[in-house]
């Protein structure tokens, strides 16, 4: 079966305090979105890579896959206003007969190991969601009032990316009018009237979100090498 990877890039990174957004935040002297792409090469060797990027950044982005020798096949496309738009950008230079990997760029930590749990996975049932489980408390505080309450948390997960699925069903999906209960796109092909599967994801596949974020990555990759 074909293979697509849509990495999603299309994030300002206002919370980082940075000039550039964090996707093109350097590890080692190598972009944070460098590290995701070369998770899905090694994953699989006929993955075929399309890139979403913030339209005034897609020169930028094509610039680094130059000077870091990427192959000229990967495709860098502009991505849209909300999320969901920049990877209906992305699915539109899929097609359906192929197994459709969604991912944050700015999730470098995941590994090829799980990228290959989450396409074997779709393969079989349609779909993938990598999820961990929530392991600290929670608590829901009432809006207007100083109450709150606890929340069980047996059964909550958290999701994570990449999201896999087969091309013939996510692609559909994507075709109904945007709503904003999308937070990403498992939620897409539930609302669509698909099931979507849960598999596991791995505790060190965090969002680069804040500096701090940064630092723990770039430690994470250092510890990787020394395996």
């Amino acid at each position: 079966m074909k293979k697509t990877a849509i990495i999603v890039a299309g994030g300002s990174g206002t919370r980082m305090g940075a000039d550039l957004p964090k996707q093109f935040l350097r590890i080692e002297g190598k972009p944070v979105f460098l590290y995701s792409v070369d998770a899905f090469l090694q994953a699989y060797n006929d993955m075929r890579i399309i890139l979403v990027m913030p339209s005034s950044y897609c020169d930028l982005a094509q610039s680094i896959l130059q000077e870091f020798g990427y192959s000229s096949s990967i495709e860098i496309i502009a991505g849209g206003e909300t999320r969901f738009q920049s990877v209906k950008n992305g699915l539109a230079k899929a097609s359906g007969d192929a197994l459709i990997f969604v991912h944050d760029a700015v999730r470098c930590l995941a590994s090829p190991v799980l990228i290959q749990r989450c396409g074997a996975a779709a393969s079989e049932k349609g779909s993938a969601i990598p999820v961990i489980p929530v392991r600290d408390s929670i608590r829901r505080k009432d809006e207007g009032s100083s109450r709150s309450v606890v929340v069980p948390r047996e059964g909550l997960y958290i999701v994570q990316t990449p999201q896999v699925f087969l091309g013939s069903l996510i692609l559909p999906a994507f075709e109904m009018p945007y709503d904003a209960g999308f937070t990403d796109e498992a939620s897409v092909l539930e609302a669509s009237g698909q099931q979507v599967n849960l598999v596991e994801g791995e505790e060190g596949n965090t969002k680069i979100t804040f500096p701090e974020d940064l630092a723990f990555a770039a430690w994470k990759l250092s510890l990787r090498k020394q395996v």
